[in-house]
């Protein structure tokens, strides 16, 4: 900007000259000699967008040309994980018991006792053996009478509702554990524990009293030790329970499914089993009707410190190592050791 020298006094004005209406920018370096356009960097970089088509992308889409790849590939991982299902999903729930059941399979197998010719086991085994307590029958009369009464459906039994009788062996003196009927309120308040069998919908059950014409579809039987072993074998050397399909006491009398449940168990309970003898008295039940209503394996300790499997034969240990003894080729013997549980489902 300068005064046009040709004009004084007070209206004096300033002139712009057009060669001086060129915006002011300040210089890069200021020591450079050239003090020409200092944004020629910026212009090469807009030239070198122009001339390739990765720049003229980023130039158009900014941030979003980072974004882009990124969301193709998740959007990739997605498609392929839906497809093989390899997201990962929570595991499902472990069911306590083996499954499914052998429902209606008609057999004479006995369930619960040891395998013919059986050598390696030790009937000496501490756990096996039966200990001390209160008294009971060691032998009664081979016959059982049906303890009267009944009880409604329990369960819902959408693949069978079974039926049942309770029975006492003729000889035994049930005074000591509630009688008769103490006996025969156990088994039926057991089998509508909502932690029994009943919790699995497959199952329902029904308590008769012999007036019904059709056979009971088991007879839940307390039966004296001798009389057991007619009933269930007596390889192991150890009191046992068992059920047998096709039980015929004596000739002539048609085979009848029995739940043999042994006395002296009953009275005494088991070493392994650390729990009071009502609940011994509990697995017992569940234990052999599981067998009546087809589960007929025995099953191995999961876990150490596991709950035992139902199917697990607590009566005569909870570690793998003595089951083993009892179910060779079934169990393994791998050391692990459970604890002691009454139910089928025990969490229920």
């Amino acid at each position: 900007m300068t005064y046009d020298p040709g004009r004084r006094g007070p209206t004096r004005t300033p002139v712009l000259h057009s060669e001086w209406r060129e915006p002011l920018r300040a210089q890069r370096d200021p020591l450079a000699g050239d003090s020409g356009r200092v944004r020629s960097n910026r212009d090469e970089r807009q030239r070198w967008r122009k001339q390739t088509w990765l720049g003229r992308f980023v130039s158009t889409y900014g941030w979003r040309a980072y974004a882009l790849p990124v969301l193709a590939v998740v959007t990739v991982l997605v498609i392929y994980q839906t497809i093989t299902g390899a997201e990962t999903e929570a595991p499902a729930a472990i069911e306590p018991v083996q499954g499914p059941p052998t429902i209606g399979v008609e057999s004479t197998a006995i369930i619960g006792a040891p395998p013919k010719g059986l050598t390696q086991f030790d009937a000496n085994l501490p756990t096996g053996i039966l200990p001390a307590g209160g008294p009971f029958t060691e032998s009664g009369a081979r016959t059982w009478h049906i303890v009267p009464g009944s009880e409604p459906q329990v369960g819902q039994g959408t693949a069978k509702v079974f039926t049942y009788t309770v029975e006492i062996e003729d000889g035994l003196d049930t005074t000591s554990f509630g009688g008769d009927d103490g006996f025969a309120q156990m088994v039926s308040q057991t089998l509508s524990n909502p932690k029994s069998w009943v919790h699995n919908p497959q199952f329902g059950f029904v308590r008769v009293d012999g007036s019904a014409p059709a056979e009971p579809d088991f007879r839940v039987s307390l039966t004296s030790p001798l009389t057991l072993r007619e009933g269930c074998g007596y390889e192991i050397q150890l009191e046992a329970s068992c059920y047998n399909p096709a039980y015929t006491p004596e000739p002539g009398v048609a085979p009848q499914p029995r739940v043999l449940i042994n006395e002296a168990r009953w009275v005494r309970g088991a070493v392994p089993f650390q729990g009071d003898v009502g609940s011994y008295r509990q697995y017992l039940i569940n234990h052999e009707v599981g067998h009546a209503i087809g589960y007929q394996l025995h099953e191995a300790c999961p876990g150490n410190g596991d709950l035992a499997p139902i199917m697990m034969q607590q009566t005569f240990s909870t570690a793998n190592n003595d089951a083993a003894l009892f179910d060779p080729g079934q169990i393994p013997a791998n050391g692990l050791t459970c604890r002691f549980n009454p139910w089928p489902y025990p969490i229920a």
